[in-house]
């Protein structure tokens, strides 16, 4: 399915996805989309970073036993689902895949969970004392979004344009670090043109730069390892360039 074509469907499984509410073979076929399809994926990484900022408003709690008991008990209903759903594949020969639309639109364990994710996002808001309507009024606006990515493909830094603040808001969601002596220098690469900086980032797990629009209307960023501070912007990146991404503007 392309979910490229249902903004709203692709906004509630990924916020589904966040909380864990999507299961099953719902979960492995949007995480294998997510794999394919940067949009998706940029998508995953966006409602992760919103929930962990709700997290972050609440006093710790220490749970019941009986919560990690009854999370225990769904473990291994949905393990032994799986194994029941792996022994009725080899037993029933496929006669078709599971790729159109229709065969999305149907899945009910996709629809439960985005379902429950629209319910958990509400109770969430209200247990950490938030108005839901107020949080996503006042939600920065994403108008371009891009998830940079080293050769292997492994995500390591997710970046967004707010148009509204006039900010670029790097996340970290690698496990690469630098060293003291290094920096980390954001680039857009423009068609047909040389590389222009956007700025160095500095060693935080979030970072925000300013930016125009005009800075980020480019298809695709770039991040190079440079000395300490970075480099300017005329010579372009001195040092190895570890990760790449298109820039992919959203319909806000």
């Amino acid at each position: 399915m392309n979910l490229l074509a249902h903004p709203e469907l692709l906004e509630l499984l990924a916020a589904s996805h966040a909380l864990g509410t999507l299961r099953g073979g719902a979960r492995r076929r949007f995480e294998t989309l997510a794999r394919e399809q940067a949009p998706v994926r940029a998508a995953a990484l966006v409602w992760q970073g919103r929930l962990a900022g709700m997290t972050e408003l609440q006093q710790p709690v220490t749970p019941d036993p009986a919560v990690w008991t009854r999370i225990r008990n769904l473990i291994d209903a949905e393990q032994a689902q799986q194994a029941l759903a792996r022994q009725r594949d080899a037993a029933t020969p496929i006669t078709a895949p599971l790729t159109t639309t229709g065969g999305w639109l149907r899945s009910l364990a996709l629809w439960r969970g985005a379902a429950a994710a629209g319910a958990l996002v509400a109770v969430l808001a209200v247990g950490v004392g938030l108005n839901l309507r107020e949080q996503l009024i006042n939600a920065p606006a994403v108008q371009y979004v891009a998830v940079l990515s080293d050769d292997k493909a492994a995500a390591s830094m997710l970046v967004t344009f707010d148009p509204k603040k006039k900010q670029l808001v790097l996340q970290r969601v690698g496990t690469f670090r630098e060293g003291t002596d290094k920096s980390l220098q954001l680039w857009a690469l423009p068609p047909g043109g040389a590389p222009r900086s956007l700025g160095v980032l500095d060693n935080a797990p979030a970072l925000r730069l300013a930016a125009s629009e005009s800075d980020v209307r480019v298809p695709a960023l770039a991040i190079s390892l440079e000395p300490k501070g970075g480099v300017p912007s005329a010579g372009g990146p001195t040092g190895p360039v570890l990760f790449h991404g298109p820039l992919i503007e959203k319909t806000l």
